[in-house]
Formats: C-alpha cells, sequence, structure tokens
C-alpha cells in the first residue's frame, strides 16, 4: 500500500474511490516535480488536500464548473467521488494540459477551458450553464463571487471553501452576492477556521459582471476601504 493509499483510508475515504484518489494524487505530486500545480510536496502535505475536497461533495450536482482548477483540487476529487462531468477553467496552459490528461487518464467526462474566467463566463455555451460551481484558493470572497456566480443557471450553487473570514468580507459577500443574482444560502463551520459558504443563484446575473480581466480581485465588490 503506498503512503498516499494508507493516509486516505486512515482518513476514512472508502475502497472503491480511494484507489482512484490515490493514483490521481500521485501523478499530480509527480507533474509538481516539473512545474508549479501546488503547495503540496509530499503524500504526507497533499493528503489533507484530497480529503478536503471531499468534504464538498455532498453539495455538489451536476453539471459542475471549477474556476482557478490549478492542480485539479477540489474539481478532480468531486468528479472521482460522484462520477458528475466537470469543467475546470485554467488560464494557465501547463496546468490546462495536466488537467486536460488527467481527465483522460482518469476516464472522467469534462473539458477544460484554458481561459480567464472574467472572459469564459461572457462565452454563451459557458454562461448561466451548470448547476453548481466552486473555487479554491481564489482570491477574497467577493471576488470569487463575482467570478463564480455568472456561470450558475438559476437555482444553482456556488460553493466556496474560505478560512478565516472577518464581519467585513462576510457582509462584502453577502451584498455582492446580491448584485450578481445571489444569496447566501448558510455556511457550514468546518474543524477550526474552515468553513464553506453556499451561495444560491436566484437570479440572472447582470451582463456586465464579471468585470474585465483582473477587476474583481483589484476592486472586489462591496469592499470598502
Amino acid at each position: 500500500m503506498s503512503e498516499l493509499t494508507a493516509l486516505l483510508e486512515a482518513g476514512g475515504v472508502p475502497p472503491e474511490l480511494r484507489d482512484r484518489l490515490a493514483r490521481y494524487g500521485a501523478l499530480l505530486l509527480e507533474a509538481n516535480q516539473r512545474f508549479n500545480l501546488t503547495g503540496a510536496k509530499s503524500a504526507v502535505e497533499l493528503a489533507p488536500h484530497l480529503l478536503d475536497s471531499l468534504t464538498i461533495a455532498p453539495n455538489v450536482r451536476a453539471p459542475l464548473v471549477d474556476i482557478g482548477s490549478g492542480g485539479g483540487l477540489p474539481a478532480i476529487p468531486l468528479a472521482l467521488a460522484t462520477g458528475i462531468p466537470v469543467t475546470l477553467v485554467e488560464t494557465t496552459q501547463k496546468k490546462a494540459r495536466f488537467l486536460a490528461e488527467m481527465l483522460d487518464t482518469l476516464a472522467l467526462a469534462g473539458e477544460v477551458v484554458a481561459e480567464r474566467a472574467e472572459v469564459a463566463a461572457h462565452h454563451e455555451r459557458l454562461r448561466e450553464r451548470f448547476v453548481s460551481g466552486t473555487a479554491r484558493a481564489v482570491s477574497s470572497a467577493p471576488t470569487v463571487a463575482e467570478l463564480l456566480l455568472p456561470f450558475l443557471a438559476v437555482g444553482g450553487a456556488a460553493i466556496l471553501q474560505r478560512g478565516t473570514m472577518d464581519e467585513r468580507e462576510r457582509h462584502a459577500l453577502a451584498d455582492a452576492a446580491l448584485m450578481l443574482g445571489g444569496q447566501v444560502e448558510r455556511e457550514e463551520q468546518l474543524d477550526g477556521e474552515r468553513r464553506v459558504i453556499v451561495l444560491r443563484k436566484i437570479a440572472p446575473t447582470p451582463s456586465r459582471f464579471p468585470r474585465r480581466i483582473g477587476i474583481p480581485e483589484k476592486r472586489p465588490l462591496c469592499v470598502t476601504s
């Protein structure tokens, strides 16, 4: 048994998922030696990220979009766990090629869109087409909302994995979500400072969102200085 497989077993991952997830993790760590895909450099460092990705599996529905996919977290573990098709939006070409290889190697349904989310979200075939959306380690919560909600159909859910949040960011997120056709449905506290925030899409996103490349991050909606 590999070290990663043993760590996933200790984390309670069932056998039918454990081997496939460990295979993905091993491929990710191998590719990470050639170019930066994740800050995790070993099985011990990567296992918590794989397990963390699985915590939101009960919240996702098909089809799923993931923005800023990087090395594939959380989208690829979610696709392995649920079998749902996933669209990965990743602007860096090397990362996008790796993600496409993972979909093929692991026999997962989906596609990779090698563009910025600010651009991809305005494509007719992608805008308001998804039932659930994820984003991990992508800027402030209002920025994530602006980048993600335009992809979701009305009734869909954006699942945000966050760490520490102060009341200023929490209020900004609630106000930004309303501007974007969404609302904060619930916040689930996990261990430590980890939390999951679910935004429900309740109305179409105005066509001006997301704003031009870089603006959502430089000037997050509803964040006052």
